[in-house]
């Protein structure tokens, strides 16, 4: 493909060009196109014999080194190089030459390298500086940093994905942005840079492993001022240390703050036209150290359904005065970031009973250790002394179920010295990688302000507590450790954040509530769904590209959820059917009735928990496997008959419009077990509108796509798929026109 380089007239500091020798052959990398016009790029020139194991690292970490194109070997482009920024001066280099991995200069011309520079390859990278633009005309004042023109830069302790002899760590810039306009900004900076806009870090910078902000390892340093936050962006600077970590007996590379101007792009959408699953949302998730997390607005949007749902109050507890808003989400965005997570459950409620804990709390608890296990971070359990033993059996029977994968540890804490808690939470003593790093306690009896555990009728049960809130008031004192607290009434440990409300709107709240809080308090009609709903948040939150980008900070490809294996380890009916199995072998109880069998909280599993399960996976799965935009649809047309008993997932695939999702091109269908519900048709007749076939959305984009065939639990020929692309904005019929003899009925 060809390729021209240009000299923009904004750019004044041309500093020197070249005479052609031989016609560039220069061949696109990029997907997508965005607005027309030239752009800044970077240049990497390396042996020919490289240049295979380059592309690809630069493919595996596209987030700082966005490929744009590349020249095929001995047919070198020449190049004029311009200053990426205001400095005007003419004697600026604009090279600069490694020779086995050392700099050894800097050039203002590579005219005395001609020889050399017919073995080699010219790559073409994208130009963090074009970041500048973006946030100035998303609305932020262009601080013109002092020196040479060309902001700060730092390299981190996050490696990029190693190709071959290609090992370095990220280099990221940094630009201050004031805390009131951060959430707008990043918009604006994805809008017009696409996913290349997207940061890979908000926050603290020595989370990344950068101690000194006024220390850049390139570039002149920016002052973070008061009111505002320090926020990263991958920066193409990593090539610098790419080409110096391969060792090659000589290489150039484009000085920092000089860039070529270059048509090819490499943005992966429309500028300015974000759909809701690329729109992002900042939400902070740490004070100490400051960390903020992203996620898409369609992702934000399904687990805040999710929140909607499990906060149904069927014991009519008032648990609605106790509901603050997105605290599952934010609890999901931090244990999505957490590398090791201790829970812990039980609730010795009948206290006159061996054993005296209940059903509620263990099924959550360990629904979510499963899926965290299928996300490869660390789990572990934390228990009274008096319990190991029937905790440590239900392990072992959950796993031998297929409840979960493997085994985790049950530890146990019976408090002591004053400096136990802080013992085991940090387990070498180092605060700064602590051995947990966040605390879940998912229907755990929680301390009272007099020191005493009371369930929900003020019985006294501190006989048989072990004082596991220790833990979570000591991880309050360390940065770097979150602790997230799920309940349905008050009395629960981490319920301590909504003890006003406790006290005022829940009956015997005065002496019950818990006075240990927790930095994120999901609550839930019954606790084993809030641990259900945080595995269904967390699938979301890692089948998201946006979030999952800022997760890997952009250093190695987005895998699909397909890839990943964790559609088995959600929460599923069988599954939870057996774990309530589990516990009445070990006579556990009901917490409401007292009763042993398939009961939560006096309600029963079948009719109440398994349809709020079904609940939450269709929620979860119609985000993953059907995309994230919606189509609203007035009438359907099918421009050939289907075949007989053909069931298409038409009009009740969602119940919220606005929501509705689009199935993908290439995605995986779901296991039939956690299919949605939708509605089947069959060859039919026309249906009118007041039958309910055009008032929702439609979850697909065009009936032609094979995921949605295998969605419906089709297996259609080639030669008899359902026709008809289904184009945005489609709309006004008075008809949906279905085949002659449709039904409809929910599809299973």
């Amino acid at each position: 493909m060809s390729f021209t380089l240009h000299l923009k007239s904004c750019l004044p500091s041309v500093v020197r060009s070249w005479i052609p020798q031989k016609k560039p052959n220069i061949r696109n990398m990029s997907s997508m196109a965005e607005a027309p016009g030239p752009r800044p790029a970077g240049v990497v020139l390396l042996h020919k014999a490289l240049a295979p194991d380059f592309e690809k690292f630069c493919q595996t970490n596209s987030g700082p080194l966005p490929l744009l194109g590349r020249s095929e070997p001995g047919r070198w482009a020449s190049l004029a190089l311009g200053a990426a920024g205001p400095d005007t001066r003419t004697d600026r280099p604009q090279f600069r030459k490694y020779e086995s991995g050392a700099c050894t200069g800097s050039l203002t011309s590579l005219e005395g390298h001609s020889e050399q520079l017919k073995d080699m390859v010219t790559f073409f990278l994208g130009h963090s500086f074009s970041l500048e633009g973006a946030l100035e005309k998303g609305g932020l004042p262009r601080r013109d940093p002092a020196g040479h023109g060309h902001g700060a830069a730092y390299k981190t302790t996050v490696p990029c994905v190693t190709v071959a002899g290609f090992c370095c760590p990220l280099v990221v810039t940094m630009r201050p942005i004031p805390k009131d306009k951060l959430e707008r900004l990043v918009q604006a900076s994805c809008s017009m840079r696409g996913v290349q806009g997207q940061p890979i870090h908000i926050g603290d910078p020595e989370l990344l492993g950068i101690k000194d902000l006024s220390k850049p390892d390139y570039g002149d340093p920016e002052e973070c001022r008061p009111g505002e936050v320090p926020v990263f962006w991958p920066s193409h600077l990593t090539s610098l240390e790419a080409v110096s970590s391969c060792r090659t007996p000589l290489a150039f590379t484009s000085a920092p703050g000089c860039a070529v101007m270059t048509d090819l792009q490499d943005t992966e959408a429309p500028a300015g036209r974000l759909t809701p699953d690329k729109i992002p949302e900042v939400h902070r998730i740490s004070q100490d150290p400051l960390h903020y997390s992203i996620t898409s607005a369609s992702a934000a949007g399904k687990i805040r359904e999710l929140e909607g749902i499990i906060a149904i109050d069927p014991g009519n507890r008032g648990i609605g005065h106790l509901l603050c808003k997105d605290e599952l989400l934010r609890a999901s965005l931090s244990l999505s970031h957490a590398h090791s997570v201790l829970i812990t459950t039980g609730f010795p409620t009948h206290f006159k009973h061996e054993p005296p804990e209940e059903t509620d709390g263990p099924p959550g608890a360990l629904a979510l250790a499963a899926f965290l296990q299928a996300l490869q971070k660390g789990v572990s359990m934390v228990v009274d002394q008096r319990a190991l033993s029937l905790f440590e059996k239900l392990v072992e029977e959950a796993v031998e179920q297929g409840v979960l994968e493997t085994q985790i540890p049950v530890l146990t804490y019976p408090g002591g010295s004053a400096g136990a808690a802080r013992e085991l939470l940090l387990g070498d003593g180092d605060p700064r990688s602590p051995r947990f790093d966040h605390l879940v306690a998912i229907e755990r009896t929680g301390r009272a302000a007099d020191g005493n555990y009371y369930n929900a009728r003020k019985m006294n049960i501190k006989h048989l507590v072990d004082p596991i809130d220790d833990l979570f008031l000591e991880a309050q004192k360390i940065p770097g450790i979150s602790s997230t607290g799920v309940g349905d009434g008050g009395n629960e440990l981490g319920m301590g954040k909504v003890k006003e409300a406790v006290k005022s709107h829940i009956r015997n709240g005065d002496v019950i509530a818990c006075d240990v809080g927790a930095d994120f308090a999901v609550i839930a009609g019954v606790s084993n769904w809030g641990g259900y709903a945080l595995a269904c948040a967390l699938y979301i939150l890692n089948s998201c590209e946006v979030h999952g980008r800022y997760l890997r900070r952009a250093t190695e490809p987005f895998r699909a959820p397909g890839e990943q294996n964790w559609t088995q380890a959600l929460p599923s009916i069988d599954k939870e059917e057996k774990m309530l199995g589990i516990l009445a072998r070990h006579r556990i109880r009901s917490g409401v009735s007292g009763n042993v069998g398939m009961e939560v909280d006096g309600l029963p599993f079948h009719g109440t928990h398994d349809q709020m399960i079904q609940k939450l996976l269709d929620v979860t799965m119609r985000f993953v496997y059907l995309g994230q935009r919606s189509l609203n649809l007035t009438f359907i047309t099918l421009a050939s008959p289907l075949p007989p008993a053909c069931p298409l997932p038409l009009a009740s695939l969602h119940p919220y419009p606005s929501r509705t999702p689009t199935l993908e091109p290439g995605t995986s269908p779901p296991p039939p077990h956690l299919l949605p519900q939708a509605w089947g048709l069959q060859r039919g007749q026309p249906r009118s509108r007041s039958q309910g076939l055009n008032q929702g959305s439609l979850g697909l984009r065009s009936l032609t796509e094979a995921p949605w065939a295998a969605l419906a639990g089709l297996s259609l020929p080639p030669s008899q798929p359902p026709h008809g692309t289904l184009p945005d904005g489609i709309g006004s019929g008075a008809t949906d026109r279905i085949p002659s003899g449709a039904r409809t009925g929910p599809v299973h």
